[in-house]
């Protein structure tokens, strides 16, 4: 496991907790296979003291175009490491490649698609946080409860 430190702070002048910084390689992530990604959780509630967010690494074969989905609670945010992409959704599409910033939604249907040559690499943030795959789409939740 990744180096911990603990440290205190004081809330309120009135008490003292006790914290700790918490660091996770990427060998110690849990992998979650999705349909068209591998997710990677890198930190939230499951192994950490984060409460509010989730964050991870999607990595999107080339040629990937998984159905699309949406986030019922959740509004995300995308960075993208590498490769080059695009995030579709009804209103249009964005361009995905290295350096670019993605933020969306909660509710908004989008999917993501990896035009290669290499893998579409990148970092996920969701808050509140996610349950991974809890939003993929089924002939039973069309729409209805559906990560880059």
């Amino acid at each position: 496991m990744g180096p911990l430190l603990e440290y205190s702070i004081i809330d309120d002048l009135s008490e003292s907790k006790t914290h700790v910084l918490k660091a996770i390689r990427r060998e110690e992530t849990q992998v979650h296979h999705l349909p068209g990604r591998d997710w990677l959780l890198c930190i939230g509630p499951e192994n950490s003291e984060a409460k509010n967010m989730t964050v991870g690494w999607a990595t999107f074969p080339a040629g990937s175009a998984p159905p699309g989905h949406l986030h019922p609670t959740q509004e995300e945010i995308i960075f993208i490491v590498s490769g080059n992409g695009e995030l579709v959704t009804p209103e249009g599409s964005v361009s995905l490649e290295s350096g670019t910033t993605v933020y969306i939604p909660i509710g908004l249907h989008h999917s993501t698609v990896s035009h290669g040559p290499g893998p579409l690499e990148m970092v996920t943030s969701f808050s509140p946080p996610v349950v991974p795959g809890s939003y993929e789409e089924t002939d039973d939740n069309e729409h209805d409860n559906a990560t880059s």
